[in-house]
């Protein structure tokens, strides 16, 4: 269960940037196509590295997958992923408004990450 928390806030933190967000609109807007960092980067009007930073943090938790065509490397949205991350953020929002089984004693609580 902590791990399942710890995953999820990496993937709320990779999703709290603006042009990350905007680049998952470009894939997920054109799920049938690929892209290369040049295109992701004039698209957004920021520099190749900044987007080769930004995709290699949505290609860590999974939203973007490779494609290597020789020298060149060329990305897609995995949808599934984003569909799951969809589904557990969802459910995530609609635990909060439960009220808390633990009575909001941390020491007993699964969620409690205090030992990570």
């Amino acid at each position: 269960m902590k791990g399942h928390i710890k995953n999820m806030a990496e993937v709320l933190k990779a999703l709290g940037d603006e042009k990350r967000l905007k680049i998952i609109k470009i894939f997920a807007s054109n799920n049938s196509e690929t892209f290369c960092v040049s295109d992701v980067a004039k698209q957004l009007d920021i520099s190749q590295p900044a987007t080769s930073q930004h995709i290699k943090i949505l290609k860590n938790i999974g939203i973007l997958e490779e494609n290597r065509r020789g020298f060149r490397v060329f990305y897609k949205i995995n949808s599934d992923v984003l569909s799951k991350y969809r589904m557990e953020i969802d459910e995530l929002f609609k635990t909060t408004v439960e009220r808390c089984q633990y009575n909001f004693s941390c020491d007993k609580c699964p969620y409690n990450n205090k030992d990570q």
